[in-house]
């Protein structure tokens, strides 16, 4: 099938509405012609308008009646014992959580909402709080081939991920993308108790064996603006009006599509998701409000049903903002946990805050947290000096070439209207200053512009048909040096091509946020990177006539590990989502698929580590076969939980429906819990740390360990080996870690433990810093 709709394809033939600021939006926007490549859906300023009556959500934990009416029913009753009277509570209820686990979201007054907190049965409350939503190629550079190289490979052993669901918390689906297509689905899968809801030129008619549910939540966002949202802005049901959530969707699991044009980009080729036949159910939580704005109560009644429907991995490509408040990290934990404890595992971005430290979000360790590389893909526009001596930019130009044209360099704005016409303006673009944007040059008559800019820097949007190029600054600076040279200088610009390969370097993203994590810096965050940065995925027909669009950000490399995560559990039914992770971390690349180092895309050129990618870069088809992976359950995470000093016994017990399930003893260490990973933030003397690790290899097998200590630490594993046969398959190890030759507060640093059979090595990143005195400025 071809992908590409045309221009006038609409649901039941009807016209969309106004079309959406994605195109304003630096996600949306190529990365080479976007404003920012940090590429993140912009949070923007939260709504002035404070209401009557807020939106307040009560977390009651785990539920305590099968029933979901009786569930509802409770919750009513706690709001009558408040308000009054069962119509007050009935008028104030904004959602009852009453599937996954138990809660509800209400309209009170602030006194009413700290009444009710006091509630013995209240275990949490929370403001509803604003989120931001957060391909071709892709699959190729990871190397899952659709046309099989071998019969054994992981997208082929699992029929491309027939039978499984993946739920995606988003912006909606645009069911007539030939993503969605079904041709050749087998039966829905028997375990669905999902639907396709009817509303705003949605209806059930618009899923098939593809699309298998959708549904979507406002109320909680309705409640806190000030101006409802309403059909004339955006579409009153599953229906994408923004954009983003059709291209996670496609991300993880489109459908094959051939024949993929953009502008002349990926001509010919096939777009498909991670687990191209697996199911998509929608739940839309996130609506076209400051370029992608979610309720934390609408999230919350999202993550409820899809927990009760059926899913078998949710992605969830939406999140805070870390370095605004520590209250982000409650935003989709609890009910995350609340899922992965059945069995669902829960894949979530990054962030997109930049290369900033501790800027990373959904740091809880029973969240796959998922930061964002770059591809071996680069578009390229070629320019040429009168010696013939070339120079690669990066741009989308789409326009004719540019024959031989006086070029001028500039640092400022104060005389561009004397220097442009009929020039090409070479623009240093240096720090915070806001550099020449095109529609100025274009307004004095330029021919073209390039900027010079260090890698850090941000980028300005860029239409496709103006030479619009951007060179680093060592390039830039040895141009600049040769036209200086001359009394004048022409430059030849041709449009652009796209290069593929091992030359094209491959990066961590600049967007894409950082670790250590700042609510608890013992747990290493991110977990995992995948390629996020220059997706083609579909579009929705809003005012473009094109279907597919390049698109960036963590969020898209979300799906991609989602889409991943889907095969792992058709392939292995029985893992548990922290075996799934550890099969992802333990496996993960430190180089890119051609076997260089990954580097970080920013202004310090310097080797990746740990809190830019976790364990480093997907290696799907090495996940498939771990050897040992470190599992966990809901007693690790209660450690986590009470480690952080948010819960009681009863509020434990409570949140697992297990009156037997308390904190453990407070002699019991958060560096002992059992994640695939080392991180030592406040290291003074010796510490010994503990892991277990299970055998899913081999069943007779020994492992020895290899070490590489971080600089200036000493790190030593006992035992020595590990040996597993039919009745061991579990074994525990220590690792002491001490300070070394370090005397003084150090930054981070970082170093691994792989445990090898000679067939598998499962590796595990170490980070460590001392903490001498209480002063990290000492």
């Amino acid at each position: 099938m071809n992908g590409k709709l045309s221009s006038g394809t609409t649901p039941h033939e009807a016209d969309p509405p106004q079309a959406s600021n994605l195109a304003l939006s630096p996600e949306a926007a190529p990365p080479d012609t976007a404003m920012d490549d940090a590429s993140g859906i912009n949070f923007g300023p939260l709504p002035p308008f404070v209401p009557e009556f807020p939106v307040y959500i009560f977390y009651l934990g785990e539920r305590k009646h099968d029933d979901p009416n009786l569930v509802t029913q409770s919750h009513l009753e706690i709001l009558k014992s408040v308000l009054g009277s069962e119509e007050a509570a009935n008028k104030s209820m904004v959602y009852s959580y009453h599937h996954g686990f138990s809660g509800f979201a209400a309209k009170l007054k602030p006194a009413e909402a700290e009444k009710l907190k006091k509630h013995p049965e209240v275990i949490i409350l929370l403001e509803n709080r604003k989120l931001g939503l957060q391909t071709t190629r892709t699959w190729d550079y990871l190397g899952q081939f659709s046309t099989p190289t071998s019969s054994k490979s992981l997208l082929h052993e699992t029929n491309m991920g027939s039978g499984a669901i993946i739920g995606v918390i988003d912006s909606g689906i645009w069911s007539e993308s030939g993503s969605f297509d079904d041709d050749g689905y087998g039966p829905i899968p028997k375990h669905w108790k999902g639907q396709c809801v009817s509303a705003d030129q949605f209806s059930p008619a618009d899923c098939n064996k593809k699309l298998i549910g959708a549904k979507y939540y406002i109320d909680g966002l309705n409640a806190d603006l000030e101006t409802s949202i309403n059909s004339t802005t955006e579409y009153l049901s599953p229906r994408d009006h923004n954009g983003h959530g059709t291209q996670v969707s496609s991300t993880a699991a489109g459908s094959f599509v051939s024949n993929m044009t953009l502008l002349g980009l990926s001509s010919g080729s096939i777009m498909r998701g991670g687990a191209p036949k697996a199911h998509i159910a929608m739940y839309k939580a996130c609506w076209d409000v400051e370029g992608g704005m979610c309720s934390v109560a609408d999230v919350w009644k999202a993550f409820d049903e899809a927990i009760h429907d059926g899913v078998d991995v949710l992605s969830v490509s939406v999140g805070g903002s870390a370095l605004k408040t520590l209250d982000v990290e409650i935003d989709i934990a609890i009910p995350a946990l609340h899922a992965v404890n059945k069995g669902i595992p829960v894949v979530s971005p990054a962030g997109n805050e930049g290369s900033r430290s501790s800027s990373v979000i959904n740091v809880s360790p029973w969240i796959l947290t998922v930061a964002a590389t770059t591809l071996d893909r680069s578009f390229s526009t070629l320019i040429t000096l009168e010696n013939n001596k070339t120079y690669l930019g990066q741009s989308l130009y789409t326009g004719p070439e540019i024959s031989f044209t006086d070029v001028i360099c500039t640092g400022d704005h104060s005389n561009v209207d004397q220097i442009t016409k009929g020039k090409v303006i070479m623009h240093f673009s240096m720090g915070p200053v806001r550099p020449l944007t095109p529609d100025v040059v274009q307004k004095n008559g330029g021919i073209g512009l390039i900027y010079v800019r260090n890698p850090g820097d941000s980028r300005v949007e860029c239409p496709v048909n103006f030479p619009c190029i951007y060179l680093d600054m060592e390039v830039g600076s040895e141009l600049y040096t040769y036209i200086q040279t001359r009394s004048s200088m022409k430059i030849k610009i041709s449009p652009y091509k796209t290069i593929i390969g091992e030359s094209v370097a491959s990066k961590v993203a600049k967007s894409s946020a950082r670790g250590p994590s700042s609510f608890s810096p013992a747990i290493l965050k991110p977990d995992i990177a995948a390629p996020g940065l220059t997706l083609l995925t579909p579009r929705i027909p809003t005012d473009e006539d094109t279907r597919e669009f390049v698109y960036s950000g963590t969020s898209m490399a979300t799906p991609v590990i989602a889409g991943i995560v889907a095969l792992l559990k058709i392939s292995h039914p029985n893992w548990s989502p922290a075996v799934i992770k550890s099969a992802l971390v333990t496996t993960a690349m430190k180089t890119d698929p051609y076997g260089e180092r990954l580097t970080v895309d920013g202004g310090n050129y310097k080797v990746a580590d740990a809190f830019d990618y976790g364990g480093g870069l997907v290696n799907l088809e090495k996940a498939t076969d771990p050897g040992l992976v470190y599992d966990m359950d809901i007693n690790d995470y209660i450690h986590y939980l009470c480690s952080q000093a948010l819960y009681t016994d009863k509020k434990v017990s409570a949140l697992t429906g297990n009156v037997n399930n308390k904190c453990p003893s407070s002699s019991s260490s958060i560096l002992d819990l059992n994640v695939p990973s080392i991180t030592i933030p406040y290291l003074k003397g010796t510490v010994n740390v503990t892991r277990t690790v299970t055998n899913v290899g081999r069943v007779k097998s020994v492992y020895k360990p290899v070490i590489e200590a971080p600089f200036g630490f000493n790190v030593v594993v006992s035992p020595k080996k590990l040996k597993f046969n039919k009745t061991r398959n579990k074994l525990a190890f220590t690792v002491t870690v001490s300070p070394g030759s370090h005397r003084v507060n150090t930054a981070f640093y970082f170093g691994s433990l792989t445990w090898s059979d000679k067939v598998h090595n499962v590796t595990i990143p170490i980070s460590l810093r001392t903490r001498f005195i209480d002063n990290f400025f000492l």
